[in-house]
Formats: structure tokens, sequence, C-alpha cells
């Protein structure tokens, strides 16, 4: 009997062990892709609807973790591609009009993106 409940405990202990994938908030349009997060463990993306001329204003907190950052048309190449983005801010310029992909994947990532249309 002993033994019957110590399994069933430690299997309740690593059941309970997982990683959460994602605690924060996300707020996301046609114009915004925006996320505070303190465990980011997945992928989440937002299209923009950009015209030729506009910019992507982009802001990236990375207080921990890894955080992947792609942005592209559909059927394109990448205007902008990382596998580890570092803090900061950019501004791109969009060269065509089109809807735009935004990909974030965090790996025990914790702080914040922005990216919005300018």
């Amino acid at each position: 009997m002993k033994k019957y409940l110590g399994l069933v405990l430690g299997s309740l202990l690593l059941a309970g062990c997982g990683m959460a994938d994602f605690n924060g908030s996300r707020t996301g349009n046609e114009s915004q892709f925006l996320m505070e997060y303190t465990i980011f463990n997945t992928t989440d993306s937002q299209l923009l609807e950009l015209k030729k001329g506009e910019q992507i204003h982009g802001e990236i907190e990375k207080i921990s973790g890894k955080l992947a950052v792609s942005i592209q048309q559909e059927g394109k190449a990448p205007i902008l591609e990382s596998k580890d983005m570092p803090s900061g801010s950019f501004d791109l310029e969009i060269e065509e009009d089109g809807k735009y992909r935004i990909t974030v994947t965090g790996e025990r990532a914790k702080g914040s993106v922005s990216f919005t249309k300018e």
C-alpha cells in the first residue's frame, strides 16, 4: 500500500512541475501587437495591414530568456529575422502594401514586445 501511495504522489508532483507557456497580457489588431510577460514559452503571431511607406516601430525588452522574432509578408522572405533578439528599438520601412505577419517565440523569456504601425 505504501509503495502504491508513493507512486501516486510522485506522479502528481511530476505532473505539477510542467512549465507554463504564458503568463502576461497580449493586445493585437491590424495596427499593433503588444505583449508583456513574466513567462513566455511558446509562439504567438499577429498580422499587421501595412502600406508602402509606413513603418513598423518595434520595442523589445528582454529581461531574461531567449526571444526569436520574424516579420514577413506571406510567401516572401522575412524583412526581419532574429533567433535571439536583443533589447532595443527599431524602425522598418515597408516597401510593399500587404499583410505582414509578426511571429515571436519565447524560451523561458521574461519581458515585453511592442510592434506598432507608424
